[in-house]
């Protein structure tokens, strides 16, 4: 519960009028993380952005553009991944994907992302923490156009993404 606290808290605070999707990594390791989401030309997904231990990022600057964003994260440290049932495609560097069907055959690798609910707000940060932090997330219903197919496989934990260089930036 102190984790949704910290969240909204965040999207609503005073101050400046900013209006970014930002990201807060607070765990001991170094995470990578891909962002997802569907503006008026369609779906898209980039990444990698790269969070040391106990840092803030801006990963898509002004307005939102839709009320769900999409996340998947790496990490890089101690293994294991952010991840959940929405399902786009990703690579092992840095990119910037158009569409989110047949991943594979477009030379693609294919991740689960979990969905972040902004509420419609002009701004948001979401906190990655520790996996006994974490509020389980809300499967999604059948039917949407990102969730796996009902026979699909899924990959164990730790197995998608390769890290970054050490020292990398990444985007």
């Amino acid at each position: 519960m102190l984790g949704l606290v910290t969240v909204l808290s965040l999207a609503f605070s005073a101050g400046p009028a900013v209006a970014d999707f930002r990201l807060c990594n607070n765990t001991t390791s170094r995470v990578g993380v891909a962002v997802g989401y569907k503006d008026a030309d369609g779906w898209t997904t980039e990444g990698w952005w790269n969070l040391p231990s106990r840092s803030c990022e801006t990963v898509l600057k002004g307005n939102l553009v839709a009320r769900y964003y999409y996340i998947y994260a790496i990490d890089y440290d101690r293994g294991g991944e952010w991840m959940g049932t929405a399902f786009m495609c990703t690579r092992d560097k840095e990119f910037t994907i158009r569409g989110i069907g047949d991943c594979l055959a477009r030379g693609y690798d294919r991740s689960g992302f979990f969905e972040v609910d902004t509420g419609e707000q002009r701004a948001w940060t979401v906190q990655l923490t520790e996996t006994s932090e974490q509020s389980p997330q809300n499967p999604l219903p059948p039917g949407n156009p990102l969730a796996p197919p009902s026979a699909g496989v899924r990959a164990a934990p730790g197995t998608k993404g390769a890290p970054l260089a050490p020292g990398s930036q990444g985007k």
